[in-house]
């Protein structure tokens, strides 16, 4: 098992949400937050002052998916979040070594 993180602008959610129901995922995570790469900030006009505005809003994705299913995951997400400016975004993946349903106690695939 693995669970695929994705760090994409939050106009693009809807879409990835989309294309990744249509390839068979239907549970995530989301979570807004907040950061920057090479993005950096960008400056703002405040009541007659400028402010610089380091952290950008984006959004979150986590999904626990089979190893299998990984490929078609992230060409879902990439094709989906893309706008070829900076600051589309991140994609990470790492191993799961567990997954425990608290319902019903199933446990890895079965839980997913």
């Amino acid at each position: 098992m693995k669970k695929v993180e994705a760090i994409i602008k939050p106009f693009k959610m809807e879409d990835v949400r989309e294309a990744l129901s249509n390839v068979g995922i239907t549970g995530m995570t989301t979570t807004e937050v907040k950061g920057f790469g090479r993005q950096k900030g960008h400056t703002e006009l405040y009541r007659g002052a400028e402010y610089v505005v380091d952290f950008l809003p984006k959004v979150k994705i986590e999904v626990v998916i089979a190893a299998d299913q990984v490929a078609e995951c992230i060409e879902a997400i990439t094709n989906a979040a893309r706008t070829g400016k900076i600051g589309d975004g991140k994609i990470f993946v790492s191993p799961v070594e567990r997954v425990i349903r608290i319902r019903t106690g199933e446990e890895d695939e079965a839980a997913i």
